[in-house]
């Protein structure tokens, strides 16, 4: 393996070599020289190899090809006069790309290959993948490569890299239910995942403030469940278009519809779905969690989850299960006489688990798996052996690290989020402190870490929206990014600033409104 070839002594020095050198996320391999090669805009394109499995036609390669040509030289017209330094380096015209295996119209999933070698020499200027997937990153990992010289002139310096991920879930989540992301907002952060290496989209779509999601099946959830049902809500088209942007960029799509809590705004929209609360013997007027007892709860899951299973295409759905406030349940006498006839007794994480079982069974019958948060697995569900569990909570009931042991000698797969919180705020440069995690530094065998798939970034909407988004995710998100990609040992905060730091500028340079790390400047500041 590649990795086993990083050269960690090196590593170091090429950072400091000059901008060539400064990529993010950090490659597994990677060998540069202060060697360089010209590139002419006016002349330079990206070629399929004739016997490349993908070839013109490809949409997310030609899609991507214009990206990048775009991102490298701007859209301006290039007629060589711009070049007004003699030259007696070698010039690169073209980046040759070569795909072993086919499929361009196929979505990515958690088993997609990603992994590629970039070759830039005397003789060749190379990108090697086994897939598209692989492809995209390696066209991202040579955009970051080219560097130009204060009279104008574009460079790209000797370099040979091999690269893959070292985990293959590395997901960004927005919430749009606190508050409601335009389209182009989502649009955006897809973008800037890709620059980033993210390759899994979460979309906490619906919660208790809001239901923008516009359900063909189901119309008035997002009628009365919106904040406004003309302006606030994501259409069928709109979810297609998110989902293929989202596919060009090598990106998957996991949809969340958290249940059995999270759901007053479904209640707006489905009469009898949310549970009654009480006060002594009579109706408060307010209502609580799903009410799990009732056969048209199921029936109205069933039918609704079999319309985000074709809307979705993704294998995996996100079912929530989280914060499941069961002081509703517990003052409805109907719940009480119906725990009482199933033997539960006062245990309510029965009930819960008697709920989450069912609607995991309806899923899965739909061909689906799905991904739920931790307190699924902490309350003793039974769920299904290739249930993936997300953990979020740092210190409840135990600390993560302890959570991810206790989850992975269950035999369960798992992703982390705990320590990567984004909407979390503090004064100074807190992307150190996502960016020191380890995630398989808790105890446990070499079978138990292998069940670690990787982990998510979060961005909790209560506070925030297309005003301060961007700058809140970037570039403290790519802390996370590196984190899920790059080698292990690659950890050293001095180290990752400087290529952080630079690496941010390059977003300011891409139209990205990514904030400071420190006291400092960039060369082309944001417009």
């Amino acid at each position: 393996m590649a990795g086993s070839r990083l050269w960690f002594p090196l590593l170091l020095a090429a950072a400091f070599a000059g901008p060539a050198t400064a990529l993010w996320p950090w490659p597994q391999y990677i060998q540069t020289s202060d060697w360089p090669y010209t590139i002419s805009p006016h002349s330079f394109q990206f070629q399929y190899h004739a016997r490349s499995a993908a070839q013109s036609g490809c949409s997310v390669l030609d899609e991507a090809f214009q990206r990048y040509r775009d991102l490298l030289f701007g859209s301006e017209s290039w007629d060589g006069s711009a070049r007004t330094e003699k030259q007696n380096t070698l010039e690169k015209s073209s980046l040759v790309i070569l795909v072993v295996t086919p499929g361009c119209d196929q979505l990515p999933s958690l088993e997609s290959l990603e992994n590629y070698t970039l070759t830039i020499n005397n003789e060749q200027c190379f990108l090697l993948s086994e897939t598209i997937w692989g492809a995209l990153r390696g066209l991202e990992t040579f955009s970051q490569l080219v560097w130009r010289s204060p009279e104008g002139t574009f460079f790209i310096n000797k370099t040979e890299i091999e690269d893959f991920p070292r985990f293959p879930h590395r997901g960004l989540l927005l919430d749009t239910s606190r508050h409601y992301l335009p389209l182009p907002s989502i649009l955006d952060t897809l973008d800037v995942m890709a620059y980033n290496k993210f390759n899994v989209f979460h979309w906490h779509l619906v919660d208790d403030p809001s239901f923008p999601y516009e359900s063909s099946t189901f119309p008035e959830l997002t009628r009365k469940g919106s904040y406004n049902p003309a302006t606030h809500i994501y259409t069928a088209q709109d979810v297609k278009v998110v989902i293929e942007y989202a596919r060009l960029r090598g990106i998957r799509v996991l949809a969340e519809f958290d249940t059995p809590g999270h759901t007053l705004s479904w209640g707006r929209g489905v009469s009898g779905l949310l549970t009654p609360c009480y006060s002594g013997s009579q109706p408060s007027g307010t209502f609580g969690p799903v009410n799990p007892i009732l056969n048209s709860t199921y029936e109205f899951m069933n039918t609704f989850f079999l319309e985000v299973s074709s809307v979705f295409p993704d294998f995996y759905l996100h079912l929530g299960g989280d914060e499941v406030d069961f002081a509703c349940w517990k003052s409805n006498p109907d719940i009480q006489a119906f725990m009482k006839k199933k033997g539960f007794g006062n245990d309510f994480k029965q009930l819960e688990s008697f709920y989450i079982q069912t609607l995991l069974d309806i899923v899965s019958a739909y061909g689906k798996g799905y991904v739920v948060w931790q307190e699924v697995f902490d309350n003793n569900v039974k769920v299904q052996p290739d249930t993936i569990i997300q953990v979020w909570r740092e210190e409840i009931p135990v600390n993560y690290l302890k959570e991810m042991a206790l989850i992975t000698e269950a035999g369960f797969r798992v992703l982390l989020s705990a320590p990567w919180y984004l909407n979390r705020i503090n004064y100074g440069p807190d992307w150190e402190n996502f960016y020191m995690v380890e995630p398989l530094s808790f105890e446990g065998s070499p079978e138990q870490k292998a069940l670690v798939i990787g982990g998510e970034a979060c961005m909790w909407g209560e506070y925030v929206d297309s005003t301060n988004l961007v700058p809140r995710l970037w570039p403290r998100a790519g802390a996370v990014a590196e984190r899920l990609w790059s080698n292990k040992v690659v950890t050293n905060p001095e180290f990752a600033l400087k290529r952080l730091a630079q690496f941010r500028c390059e977003l300011l340079r891409r139209g990205v409104q990514a904030q400071p790390l420190n006291v400092g400047y960039c060369e082309q500041e944001f417009e």
